[in-house]
């Protein structure tokens, strides 16, 4: 082991060199289990504890621990300013399953309180947190994947220690009494002390090496990670951010085409042109997740990577059509295509599987021949300049049991010509059936063509309304900058979710303290932007 002075406090958790639960077997595989576990595994299995209690403050953070040669990123913070962890505890004290299972109080040591769950079992007998682990475990903690030339990148932990003399004494006990071998083992992991960081890596050659990377070079001042956490907000009790050295590791991964969106790649040795142009122009992504006035919010930002498609989602139609809804919609959704979209699509599809293209035209023609339906054209009538999908007040469980979908407050507005819709629709009436049929008919609004199920909805939809207005949507959704949205009143109808789930009391109670959801889209040049957000009432 090594113990350099001065480096700032940090945390940290990995499911590579660190196991999330003990073998049983003859392997005792990295015994750093329990510190692993500790630092950052409690904070994945009891992430609303800790962030019931979580603190966001300026100084050190788990990046500068680190190089910049870090390809990944998770980092936890449990030692911020008051502001968060008082809205954490405001927020979360409000749903009685998690005051009877957890109850943390503002003082509680949360170390201590995972120390205590995590060695329930007996596994760490004789283990002392006082003695053993207080002394020199700090409160922030990361995880990363860093290049360090090889052809996989290392899975690394860092963990901020108060007093390092303290953290070498400390992580020996702990692997002694946890059932480990010697220091230093394959078994056990390697583990560098280096000034306020301990480093955590399969071996302890590979920590060293994260240590003497990081003398170069930082993660926290790297020009790509400063971006990127930097468009993704406000620091909050969890960060993550991936570089774009991430996207050759998914270059050589099966089945990346999946991973990113896109179609396999039709053999191992090629990469489809659409999904290798993907991982050339990934530039990074960043997310982080906080408390923010009773609401927890997740905001993230990454690389445009997809321009040929996302090129069509650049307008706010959709969210504007959302925003004119009737105030007491419950849930909505909304989004707006461009022309030009559906072929485009095509396009896409065809060249990331470019030996299935004469069969996907094909397959249109095909349709076309059967359906009458002429692609792309009445594909991008029938979406519009806009779209929103909506439900209403009125929900009633026992009348749609037994009434069927017309007694369902629900439907459809259309930014478009109504008479070219219904067009389309009755060639895709022609093949449902009657039963679907009568499900089709459009007829218009203000400024828009309406479907609905049920026909006092419909009335609703043809007059719109102002629910941007309200309190709940204002504050979920970003309407200065949403071009997509989704949107959830818990509060409308009457506490509609609670209503439902009045025969489970358990999910009921549990549930009434929600307000609203939101989910916010948008392009920005190079950078998609999104937000999420739940608030309580």
């Amino acid at each position: 082991m090594t113990t350099t002075p001065g480096d700032p406090e940090y945390l940290d958790h990995s499911s590579g060199p660190v196991d999330s639960a003990p073998d049983h077997g003859s392997d005792n595989r990295k015994r750093l289990i329990v510190l692993g576990a500790l630092v950052a595994g409690g904070a994945v299995v009891a992430g609303g504890a800790w962030a019931a209690t979580s603190f966001f403050a300026t100084g050190s953070q788990p990046a500068e621990a680190l190089p910049d040669s870090t390809v990944a990123y998770f980092s936890v913070d449990l030692d911020p300013s008051g502001g968060q962890k008082i809205e954490a505890i405001k927020t979360l004290r409000k749903f009685p399953g998690f005051t009877d299972k957890i109850d943390l109080q503002t003082d509680d040591d949360l170390r201590e309180r995972f120390f205590e769950e995590l060695t329930a079992s007996g596994e760490c007998e004789g283990l002392d947190y006082a003695e053993d682990v207080e002394p020199w475990l700090g409160s922030r903690a990361a995880f990363a994947a860093v290049d360090l030339s090889e052809d996989e990148p290392a899975p690394v932990g860092v963990i901020q220690v108060t007093d390092a003399g303290a953290a070498e004494d400390g992580i020996a006990t702990l692997v002694d009494t946890c059932g480990g071998t010697a220091e230093g083992d394959a078994e056990v992991g390697g583990w560098v002390v280096d000034g306020d960081w301990m480093v955590l890596a399969e071996t302890e050659e590979i920590a060293q090496q994260v240590v003497d990377a990081t003398d170069g070079a930082t993660l926290a001042s790297d020009a790509s990670f400063e971006q990127w956490t930097g468009e993704a907000g406000e620091d909050g009790f969890m960060s993550f951010y991936v570089a774009k050295a991430a996207a050759q590791y998914l270059d050589d991964a099966a089945g990346m085409g999946s991973m990113l969106g896109g179609m396999p790649a039709t053999s191992e040795e090629s990469v489809p042109e659409e999904l290798q142009q993907m991982i050339d122009d990934f530039d990074g992504a960043a997310a982080t997740v906080r408390f923010d006035d009773g609401a927890v919010e997740v905001e993230y930002a990454m690389s445009n990577y997809q321009k040929s498609l996302t090129e069509f989602v650049d307008s706010e139609e959709g969210a504007s059509m959302v925003a004119d809804l009737p105030a007491d919609t419950v849930a909505a959704m909304g989004f707006s295509l461009e022309e030009g979209w559906a072929q485009a699509v095509l396009d896409y599809v065809k060249k990331s599987v470019p030996d299935e293209s004469d069969s996907i035209d094909e397959q249109l023609a095909q349709l076309e021949s059967e359906t009458g339906l002429a692609f792309p054209e009445d594909i991008e009538t029938l979406l519009g300049e806009g779209m929103t999908m909506s439900v209403g007040s009125g929900i009633d469980p026992d009348a749609i049991t037994n009434g069927g979908p017309g007694e369902v407050p629900a439907g459809i507005t259309i930014k478009g010509d109504a008479a070219e819709i219904q067009a389309v629709l009755d060639k895709i009436s022609a093949q449902a059936g009657p039963e679907i049929a009568e499900f089709l008919e459009v007829t218009e609004g203000d400024g828009a063509a309406v479907l609905a199920l049920q026909d006092d909805y419909r009335g609703k939809l043809e007059s719109g309304g102002d629910l941007g207005s309200s309190d709940d949507y204002a504050k979920v959704i970003e309407q200065d900058d949403a071009q997509m949205v989704m949107f959830v009143s818990f509060d409308a109808d009457d506490d509609w979710l609670v209503r439902v789930t009045k025969d489970m009391p358990e999910v009921s109670e549990n549930v009434a303290p929600l307000s609203a959801f939101g989910v916010s889209g948008w392009i920005d040049g190079d950078v998609v932007h999104g937000m999420i957000k739940v608030t309580t009432d």
